[in-house]
Formats: C-alpha cells, sequence, structure tokens
C-alpha cells in the first residue's frame, strides 16, 4: 500500500502523488521551446519531485530528448576548479544512466572524447557541450540543475555567462533548455551586485495544490484502502494549509497512519481537530525551519505581527530585505491585492507561539479572585463554553491588569493585547481538553481562533482598533465568515491602543448571525509617565 510521502522525493510507486498535469505541460511545452527556465521557491514546496516528474513524461513521450539532472548541494564550499571537476564527473555519470536506462550502448566516439575531456572553468564547460552535441544529433540536451543555490560564489558568475552564451547562439544549440531550481533567485545569489548575466531566464511558477488537487491526493488513499474523507475535512486540510505540499501530505500521514483510526470508519471533524493538534506540537522539519527562520532577526517580529493584526495591511516588495527574506522563507507572500500574507494559518499559529512570552507574570490573575473552580467555573453544565462569561473576564482581566501590561517581557506594546488573548485561551483550552487553532481567510488583518470543544466550535476574530469604519466593516466581514463555517455566533475583539479608548460591548444579530463585540483599551503608559509617545489613531 502506497503512504504519504512527507520525507525528501516523492515516488509514485510508493507514494499518494498529486499528478500536476496542467504544470506539466506547462513546462514540457517551454523545455521543447528552449527556453532557460527558473524555478525558486522556499524548501519543502515539491519543487524536485515535480520536476523530476516532469522530465519522465518527458523522457516516455519524447525519446528524441536527453535529460541530464544535476544537483549543486555538495558545492557550496568548494572552490571553483573542484566544482568543474567535480560537475565534470556529474555529467559523465549522468549520461551513462541515461544510455543505461534506454538500454543502449553510447557511441564509442562519445566514450573515447568523455575520457580526453576535462572541465577546469566555465568556457571549457561550454566548448564542451558544443562538442557534446555533435555525437547526439538526433537528441536535444536537457538540463536540470536542482540545488542551484550552493554554487560557489567564485563560479556563479561566468557559470551564468555561458549559459547566456550558449542561449545566444544562432545555431542549434547544446543545452536545449536548462532548467535552474533553488531557494534563493538569481538577483540574490549575485553577490556582487551587479546586472545579472542571466536575463534570459523564464521564470516558472509552481504554485502549492488546489483544492481539487488536495482533494484528488486524498482520493487516491480512498480509492486503494476504502477509507473516506467527511468533505469539510477536505476543505480544512486545504485551509490551514494553503495547500503547501509537504504540510498537506503531513496531515495526511498523521490522519491515515498515526492515529491508527480503524478503516472502516469515516475522517471526521473530530479526528482532524486532534490531528491538527498533533501536526503543531511535534517537532517536524518544516516547522522547525519556518521557526529558525523566523528567529533570525528581530525585526521580523515587528513586520509579521502587523500583517496580522492590522486590516490596512503592509505593501509587499521584494525591494525591502525583510520582505524579501521572509518571501524566501516561504513565511510570507504577495496577496492578490498587492499586500503582505503569512502564508497559512499553521505557520501563522507557530509564529504567534514562537513570538508569545513563555511566562507574562499575569497568569496568576487570568481569574477573579471570587472564583471557586478554575477555568472550569466557564463551561456550562451540559458541556458547552460560555463563551460570554469567558471574554467578560477576559476583558475585566485587561482593565484589572492596567499597566503591568507594558512589563510583559519581550513583547512590542502594540500586540501585547493580542498576544495575552491567545495566552488566555490557549491555558483555557488545555484546561477544559479542548483544542485551538487560526482560521484565518487572508492571512493578514485579522485573526480568527477557531476554539474546538465537545463537537462543537467557537470562533473569536481580533484585531487591532483602526477606526469606527474597519471596526463595523469587520463585523459584517466576521458574520459572513461564520455562515460560511455553518455557525450562528461569534465573538469580535478588537483592542484600542489610542489614548483616550473607547471602551464598548455590544450584542448584535447581522444577517441572522449574532455578534458579540469587545473593544478593549489597551493602557499605554504608567499613570505617571508623561504623555509623549506616538500613538495609534
Amino acid at each position: 500500500m502506497r503512504t504519504f510521502g512527507t520525507q525528501g522525493r516523492v515516488y509514485p510507486s510508493r507514494h499518494y502523488v498529486v499528478p500536476r498535469t496542467e504544470e506539466k505541460t506547462e513546462f514540457i511545452k517551454r523545455v521543447k521551446e528552449g527556453r532557460y527556465i527558473v524555478l525558486f521557491a522556499p524548501r519543502q514546496t515539491g519543487k524536485t519531485t515535480f520536476f523530476r516528474l516532469a522530465l519522465d513524461t518527458l523522457a516516455t513521450e519524447e525519446p528524441s530528448y536527453f535529460p541530464i539532472q544535476l544537483n549543486f548541494e555538495e558545492y557550496e564550499d568548494y572552490t571553483a576548479s573542484d566544482f568543474y571537476a567535480n560537475l565534470y564527473e556529474d555529467i559523465r555519470e549522468e549520461i551513462e544512466t541515461v544510455f543505461q536506462k534506454r538500454e543502449e550502448a553510447p557511441p564509442k566516439a562519445l566514450i573515447q572524447f568523455l575520457e580526453n575531456t576535462a572541465l577546469t572553468d566555465h568556457v571549457s564547460m561550454r566548448r564542451f557541450f558544443t562538442h557534446f552535441d555533435s555525437f547526439l544529433p538526433d537528441h536535444s540536451v536537457i538540463l536540470i540543475i536542482d540545488e542551484f543555490d550552493a554554487i560557489p560564489r567564485e563560479a556563479l558568475k561566468g557559470f551564468l555567462h555561458s549559459l547566456r552564451r550558449i542561449y545566444l547562439t544562432d545555431e542549434n544549440r547544446c543545452p536545449h533548455s536548462v532548467s535552474i531550481i533553488g531557494v534563493k533567485s538569481i538577483t540574490q545569489l549575485s553577490y556582487d551586485r551587479s546586472v545579472s548575466p542571466f536575463n534570459i531566464q523564464d521564470e516558472f511558477n509552481l504554485p502549492n495544490f488546489t483544492f481539487e488537487q488536495v482533494r484528488e491526493l486524498l482520493g487516491q488513499y480512498t480509492a486503494e484502502v476504502g477509507q473516506t474523507f467527511e468533505e469539510e475535512v477536505i476543505a480544512s486540510i486545504h485551509r490551514q494549509t494553503a495547500g503547501q505540499p509537504v504540510l498537506v501530505n503531513h496531515f495526511a500521514e498523521i490522519l491515515t497512519e498515526t492515529l491508527e483510526i480503524p478503516k472502516t470508519e469515516p475522517i471526521t471533524m473530530a479526528h482532524f481537530a486532534t490531528a491538527h493538534t498533533q501536526l503543531l506540537e511535534e517537532d517536524s522539519v518544516n516547522l522547525r525551519h519556518l521557526l529558525t527562520n523566523i528567529r533570525r532577526d528581530r525585526r521580523f517580529e515587528t513586520l509579521l505581527m502587523k500583517i496580522a493584526s492590522y486590516d490596512i495591511g503592509v505593501r509587499f516588495t521584494r525591494r525591502n530585505e525583510i520582505m524579501n527574506e521572509l518571501a524566501t522563507y516561504g513565511v510570507i507572500k504577495e496577496g492578490v491585492d498587492g499586500m503582505c500574507e503569512i502564508l497559512n494559518p499553521i505557520y501563522h499559529y507557530c509564529i504567534l507561539q514562537a513570538f508569545k512570552p513563555l511566562v507574562n507574570g499575569l497568569e496568576n490573575e487570568y481569574l477573579p479572585a471570587d472564583n471557586v473552580a478554575g477555568f472550569q467555573d466557564y463551561l456550562a453544565p451540559h458541556g458547552d463554553i460560555d463563551m460570554v462569561t469567558l471574554l467578560n473576564n477576559f476583558k475585566d482581566f485587561i482593565a484589572r491588569a492596567g499597566f503591568r501590561v507594558l512589563q510583559v517581557p519581550d513583547t512590542p506594546q502594540e500586540f501585547i493585547g493580542q498576544h495575552l488573548l491567545l495566552a488566555y485561551l490557549d491555558q483555557f483550552v488545555q484546561l477544559v481538553g479542548g483544542v485551538m487553532y487560526l482560521e484565518v481567510q487572508t492571512g493578514r488583518g485579522r485573526m480568527d481562533l477557531l476554539i474546538y470543544h465537545n463537537r462543537k466550535k467557537y470562533i473569536v476574530e481580533t484585531k487591532i482598533w483602526e477606526g469606527d469604519r474597519r471596526y463595523q466593516a469587520g463585523k459584517k466581514q466576521l458574520a459572513a465568515y461564520l455562515k460560511l463555517e455553518g455557525t450562528r455566533q461569534g465573538y469580535y475583539i478588537v483592542f484600542d491602543h489610542r489614548q483616550e479608548p473607547e471602551p464598548r460591548v455590544e450584542t448584535e444579530t447581522i444577517e441572522g448571525i449574532t455578534i458579540r463585540s469587545y473593544v478593549i483599551p489597551v493602557i499605554q503608559e504608567r499613570p505617571s509617565d508623561e504623555h509623549h509617545s506616538s500613538r495609534y489613531k
């Protein structure tokens, strides 16, 4: 039986695979046209798997193409001369492999040529390909280079210059097509900041899985095993991952293997909630890379929290060093409106947890002095959560804490409200045996916390005050979202950081949906401080 691949390359014989038919067709079309293609995307997005599957398809359909697959991963610290010497050995091995796969013997003249040739620099590489082409008159050579970022610095510029000269050759060129795969773009790799010598590149976009592709992937498992997924589970996997290939496969792996759900039972939202909690808590390679990357620079926190907290958003540009790095790491992306978005709700939640203080110093004051049963007081007799009382207490807790919220360590003051709400609800959920995760539609400006307890879900949306117009519009957005989720009641918390805030608590019905809204003042200064600091209006 096949499994969901989560480590390294995916093999159709051993794993369930999204065929990406449209993307493969487009890629093969460009190869046949002789394009020099680049694909730069974050790690674990399926780049290598896609290109290898596309090459397999090309080799099956068009045997006149001769593919040479290379990987530069080992060569980052090599000198240029050592790089070219080893590159030549890699090319020789690949040529032999192609002939072996085709059960053909290479021409004797080609064998002799390979034995008497050496690569010493980029010019000798260009001349090698010119001569090599003469031994394969009926074939078009295709060069695929994975982990291109690891090319030695001193070899980069010349290597690209030679590829450019080959591309601009009027006669039949070799390689006919080149595909470069990596994480950093050519511009980022041009360390001397000069104009890139590879301005003939054709950028190829490999998007995350669509909802239909996620359904197709899970459908392969159902067809093979017989176990079905509830439709809401499929939609939730796609929404939580935004189709990120490794996360999709990891979700499916937990649901179909780790949880040991009897194969005669359908996979339900209760199973999804358990799998979601497990995915967030375990030390997976993907999430470890995410956390490592966002902790590289303290400035990342401010930008990421602004993206997550403000409706007005932050305009995306690769010219900004911080945005460029976060996009390269696969943490943020450019939305359809040109604004920054966090890639998916799972990353969003992990980012919040990473920046949340381990101890905020106010945990013992979450509950009022007259509380008897702890957080259990906020469960109704039938086991449902009394969200109104729970959130009323949070509002009162912020008022009780007063200026002490300014003393929470390592937390920018403008985001302290969201940090405290997340910590408060997280502690409550753990104590009552529920789960909590984010349901984010746009990856910016709103944080929808979904609490799942006793087979019932509760949605709390939180923002920072940006004026009455945005406050009122947020209620309508929340009502529309709740209607899509099949929930009739939601909770809306807005933190007001102005010098003279206007606290509000109101309950309204909007298009048949009940919205309980809170505008919660967050103190800006100690009472004795002079009012000279900047304010958020």
